[in-house]
């Protein structure tokens, strides 16, 4: 996989009106390189016709008007500028297909052309473009043996500062308002449950940052098999005592073939901006 230099990070504004122009994909199919960005699949070829047909009767069971629980954005994030549905490269882990519906919170109508972008760490706890950091985070607890993670923090966008950039990508909604990835179910690292992080941008604004969670039956189970064994030290944060955890946050899961599906629906304010 070529990733994208840092210098020749796509403009959401622009990627936005050059999707209004050519369409999406008229760009993947283009790759058009004026955009700095990595355009490597369609997002409609991204599941099988039988995914398709699971993620559509989870979201009949996922309808919401709710807004999406707001958070910070966390320490690890930046902007890839990867237009893509397939995350893993080579991380080693359960696969799982993520579909995301995102739509106003006001109206509950799909807010076809949102971007999305999700990040995560791997199975040993790790992010890309901050390996270090998050190596460092893996051994940092308190005298009481347990991290300090505070959801007041607010952080900045992160200076990337390795090459790597698995687990992390970009999508443009549908009309349905959906976005769809596959990854792996993530891992963990101490004082954090199991969790993805998503952004949603509409109209150039970062209209929501908010974290996707899975059931603790599920994280069990995922997380007793390989490579999520990897860790010296046992899991001390679960959803019943993590510091971000809302049910809102729960995405509903089914299998899926060898892996996972997960869908979830986000709504959002488009007029404000929350992050």
């Amino acid at each position: 996989m070529v990733h994208e230099r840092e210098d020749r990070r796509v403009s959401r504004r622009r990627l936005i009106t050059g999707i209004g122009t050519i369409g999406l994909g008229g760009l993947l199919t283009a790759g058009d390189p004026s955009f700095g960005v990595t355009l490597t699949d369609d997002p409609a070829t991204a599941f099988d016709p039988d995914t398709h047909a699971k993620a559509d009767a989870l979201f009949a069971k996922a309808r919401t008007c709710r807004l999406a629980p707001s958070t910070v954005q966390g320490p690890y994030y930046f902007e890839t500028g990867a237009i893509r549905s397939d995350l893993r490269e080579d991380r080693e882990g359960v696969r799982l297909r993520l579909a995301i519906k995102v739509q106003d919170g006001s109206s509950c109508r799909p807010l076809p052309r949102a971007v999305v972008e999700i990040w995560h760490c791997d199975a040993a706890g790790l992010y890309s473009g901050a390996e270090s950091e998050s190596r460092d985070a893996l051994k940092d607890r308190g005298k009481d043996g347990k991290a300090k993670i505070s959801p007041d923090t607010k952080f900045a966008d992160l200076r990337p500062t390795d090459r790597k950039r698995y687990l992390r990508g970009v999508q443009i909604a549908d009309a349905g308002g959906v976005v769809r990835f596959t990854t792996i179910w993530p891992g963990w690292y101490p004082g954090r449950t199991v969790h993805i992080h998503a952004m949603v941008v509409v109209d150039d604004r970062r209209a929501l940052c908010t974290e996707l969670m899975f059931a603790e039956s599920l994280n069990r189970r995922v997380l007793a098999q390989a490579p999520y064994l990897g860790h010296d030290q046992a899991r001390d944060t679960f959803n019943g005592n993590d510091p971000v955890f809302k049910d809102d946050m729960l995405a509903h899961v089914v299998q899926d073939g060898d892996g996972y599906l997960a869908v979830i629906v986000v709504a959002t304010d488009p007029d404000l901006r929350q992050v």
